[in-house]
């Protein structure tokens, strides 16, 4: 879990490589059905360009499915879900129909300066239209209003480990291994 820009997609990236298990990214998956024309992408480009968030119940939908498929009985990871308290609800209802519980959450950290910078950078490298100053502050602010205060949640629980996403790449992923290593015994 992550504000935009907290390195949240690099730092999944890494450690599926790690740990050889799926890193499953909502943000990707909807890119590429954007990509592909599809209605799923249509209805997702929508959204992201007003700098909104595709409707829980699709996004539920499409974590269902993925978590069906056969590579991720080892293990996975989620990147970009669940972001709201109505998704952690569908993601504990999914995990509960196969039997899974979360073994951990990572939150990664940063100040919002540091993440308009990243994220504008990330729009001017990769051509994301999806990132215009207006919908980054707007994603921001709805990541700050709905997804942060599931951190709580998931502290309560006992499961959150908080990393500083600021700093060299493999930094941050030396950091999140120690956390999940401490966190997982």
């Amino acid at each position: 879990m992550g504000p935009q820009g907290a390195g949240k997609g690099t730092q999944a990236a890494r450690l599926a490589e790690i740990f050889e298990i799926p890193a499953i990214s909502t943000g990707d998956i909807f890119r590429a059905n954007i990509a592909g024309g599809t209605e799923l992408g249509k209805l997702a480009q929508e959204y992201s360009a007003k700098g909104e968030l595709v409707p829980d119940e699709v996004t539920d939908s499409m974590v269902r499915d993925r978590l069906a498929e056969d590579d991720v009985h080892a293990g996975f990871l989620l990147d970009g879900y669940p972001r709201n308290a109505h998704q952690v609800e569908a993601l504990d209802a999914i995990l509960g129909e196969l039997g899974w519980e979360l073994d951990g959450v990572i939150e990664l950290t940063a100040a919002r300066d540091e993440l308009l910078e990243r994220i504008a950078k990330r729009a001017e490298v990769e051509g994301r239209e999806d990132d215009t100053p207006a919908a980054i502050e707007r994603r921001l602010d709805i990541y700050d209003a709905e997804t942060a205060p599931l951190t709580a949640a998931y502290a309560e629980r006992g499961i959150l480990a908080q990393v500083d996403g600021l700093g060299e790449i493999s930094e941050v992923t030396d950091r999140i291994v120690a956390a999940l290593a401490q966190q997982l015994g």
